[in-house]
C-alpha cells in the first residue's frame, strides 16, 4: 500500500513539473527583431503591449528590398483603428485595422517541443530555462504554422518563428524585456492625431496586424 501511495506522489510530482502552457504578462515593453525567409524585410523595433486594454505601439526601422524604412504604429483593436504616427512632422495616418487581438500566448492545443536551458546551467544566473512549443493556428487569410519559445518562470517571450503562404517563415526575437509599461502616455493617439479622418480603403481588404510586415 505504502509502494501504491509512493508511486501516486511520483506520477503527481512528474506531472506538475511538466511544462505547461502560459499567458505572458499583461503588460509588457522592450525591443523585437523580425526577419523573413526571403530576406526581403529585417526590422528593429521597440514595443508597448497592453493586453488589457488591447493596445500595441511599435517603433520600428528596418530594411525591405534593400530600401530603408521607419515606422511609428499605434494599434488600438478595441476601435478597430491604427495610427502611423510622424511626431517629427506632426501628421498622423488613421486606418482600419481589421485584425482581432491576438495575446502573446501558448495555446491550449500547443505541442511541447523540448526545455532548454539557453546559456548555461553551471552556475546561478548563468542561463534561462526556457520551453519551446509549436502548433497551428486558422487566420482569415488561411493556415499558420508557428513554434514558440518563452521562459518558464514567467512566460516571458524569447522568440517566435511564424509561417504564411504569403510571407513564409518569419522569425521574431525579443530583447531587453521589461514587466510592465515603461511609458503608458506611449499607447494613446497624440494630440494631433485627434482630427485625423479614417483614410479609405483602395478596394482591398481592411490592413491587418500582418501586413505590417
Amino acid at each position: 500500500m505504502r509502494a501504491f501511495v509512493l508511486f501516486v506522489c511520483l506520477s503527481v510530482g512528474c506531472l506538475a513539473q511538466r511544462p505547461q502552457q502560459c499567458t505572458s504578462p499583461p503588460l509588457m515593453s522592450g525591443g523585437l527583431s523580425v526577419s523573413t525567409q526571403n530576406e526581403k524585410l529585417m526590422v528593429y523595433a521597440k514595443y508597448m503591449y497592453d493586453a488589457l486594454g488591447q493596445r500595441i505601439r511599435l517603433r520600428e526601422f528596418g530594411f525591405y528590398e534593400n530600401k530603408t524604412f521607419h515606422l511609428d504604429m499605434l494599434l488600438l483593436f478595441k476601435q478597430g483603428v491604427l495610427y502611423k504616427i510622424n511626431s517629427k512632422n506632426q501628421t498622423c495616418c488613421k486606418k482600419q485595422l481589421s485584425a482581432d487581438f491576438h495575446p502573446l500566448m501558448i495555446p491550449e492545443n500547443a505541442t511541447l517541443l523540448g526545455q532548454v536551458v539557453l546559456g548555461s546551467s553551471s552556475g546561478p544566473g548563468q542561463g534561462v530555462l526556457v520551453n519551446t512549443w509549436a502548433g497551428e493556428m486558422q487566420l482569415k487569410k488561411g493556415l499558420a504554422k508557428y513554434m514558440s519559445t518563452v521562459t518558464e518562470f514567467g512566460c516571458v517571450p524569447v522568440s517566435n518563428l511564424f509561417h504564411t503562404d504569403r510571407m513564409g517563415w518569419m522569425v521574431t526575437s525579443f530583447y531587453n524585456n521589461v514587466i510592465g509599461l515603461t511609458d503608458p502616455g506611449q499607447l494613446l493617439p497624440p494630440s494631433f492625431c485627434k482630427d485625423a479622418q479614417m483614410e479609405k480603403e483602395d478596394g482591398g481588404d481592411p490592413m491587418t496586424f500582418y501586413d505590417l510586415f
